[in-house]
């Protein structure tokens, strides 16, 4: 099997973040849709994928798709599918997942009963036998309906990509990982520019782009279920790509990414979080009000995920919160400042329009990304990068 068609989701609104990390891997894209992208990629690319790509939620290999508007249509449909070239004798598999939208079939449990049932029935017809162990290797299998299409797919990664393995500790309301990459990415921001982030809870956005520019990719210290899938790609793959993604980590970078915030608790998580992801060296973290926010430094960024008012009563400190987040940004006139909320009189009280505003689905929640572009700093020879804004208070 040296061709896989792959499966990448991600979150709506961010595709086109992900189609570009899919192609500078150097894979050709099959098709974009909302929230998902498919993708063609070797044995390899199964690896490369899960190891290198920070905005998927997942990868997974394509099986089949077919279209079904009844629950027999759906046990054909699954039966005919090449099993056997997927599922060994002894794989332990289930759907994990059945989800659909704008279909007849809505049954989530009933899907994924009749989906492991053909399955079943084709491999006990491949195989010649009437009883599977299932004592092998774990194939769990997710299965998406829209329009009444059947895409089937077998889950590579097993945890979801945002889990990079270094959150230990995390504070309230935390953004993921991979959403927090996403949004850098959509930045013009570079590795020789400040990144300060006041509202930081337990350092996502901070450890993101430390990750990002030094290069470290998102999944070379954890585990995949695909590892273990000796039918479709060989472990020396595995191997290969995370000697890779050693080679390509850039140790000598020099960096002054900022996190902040009000609750010291929450500070020392996101330091021992950084410590995990292995960029403390890259980060200072600090207890400080975001209305002290102040530098004397010119065309920096500030990419932030400020609080939106999750219970009623935190609703009315909302206008004032944001009001005093204007009155920062003001001070700093040549940065670009990047926000992340559901809030939606988020630019009223800030008192701008954004430059551009991006609509986001955090999970079920919709959010915006409001950009507030800052002038291109004038082309010159490098500036020594200081470590912090200004001199940590004692």
């Amino acid at each position: 099997m040296q061709e896989l068609e792959l499966i990448a989701p991600c979150h709506f609104g961010l595709e086109a973040v992900l189609k570009r990390e899919i192609t500078d891997l150097g894979y050709e894209i099959i098709s974009v849709e909302d929230g998902r992208i498919t993708f063609k990629g070797d044995q390899a690319a199964l690896a490369k994928a899960n190891i290198f790509i920070r905005t998927a939620e997942r990868i997974m290999i394509k099986v089949g798709s077919f279209r079904a508007e009844t629950f027999d249509e759906l046990f054909e449909g699954t039966k005919a599918l090449s099993w056997e070239a997927y599922l060994p004798k002894d794989a332990k598999f289930w759907v994990t997942k059945a989800t659909t939208n704008k279909s007849r079939l809505f049954s989530g449990s009933d899907i994924q009963s009749i989906v492991k049932k053909a399955i079943v029935d084709k491999l006990k017809e491949k195989y010649h036998v009437s009883w599977f162990e299932e004592n092998g290797a774990e194939y769990p299998i997710r299965v998406f309906i829209l329009k009444d299409v059947v895409t089937i797919a077998l889950d590579a990664s097993g945890t979801s990509l945002h889990k990079r393995g270094y959150r230990q500790l995390v504070g309230k309301a935390p953004i993921s990982e991979t959403l927090a990459a996403a949004l850098i990415l959509l930045t013009p921001w570079k590795n020789d520019r400040i990144l300060v982030d006041p509202f930081c809870g337990s350092g996502t956005f901070p450890i993101e782009a430390a990750m990002i520019g030094a290069n470290i990719a998102p999944g070379m210290n954890r585990e995949f279920t695909a590892e273990n899938w000796k039918n479709i790609a060989p472990r020396k793959v595995w191997y290969d790509a995370v000697t890779e993604a050693e080679d390509r980590i850039i140790r000598d970078v020099k960096m002054n990414i900022q996190g902040y915030d009000l609750d010291a608790g929450i500070i020392k998580c996101a330091m021992q979080n950084a410590r995990e992801a292995g960029v403390e060296e890259h980060i200072h973290f600090q207890q400080r009000d975001m209305r002290e926010l102040s530098s004397p430094k010119k065309y920096g960024f500030i990419i932030t995920n400020p609080p939106y008012g999750e219970r009623l009563e935190e609703k009315a400190d909302l206008p004032k919160l944001y009001r005093d987040i204007g009155k920062s940004f003001d001070k700093l006139d040549t940065w670009s400042k990047y926000i992340i909320t559901s809030y939606e009189e988020a630019e009223k009280y800030i008192g701008k329009k954004a430059t551009k505003n991006r609509k986001i689905y955090n999970g079920m929640i919709k959010s915006y990304f409001y950009q507030y572009m800052g002038p291109k700093p004038p082309k010159r020879n490098a500036e020594p990068i200081l470590r912090n804004l200004e001199e940590p208070k004692s």
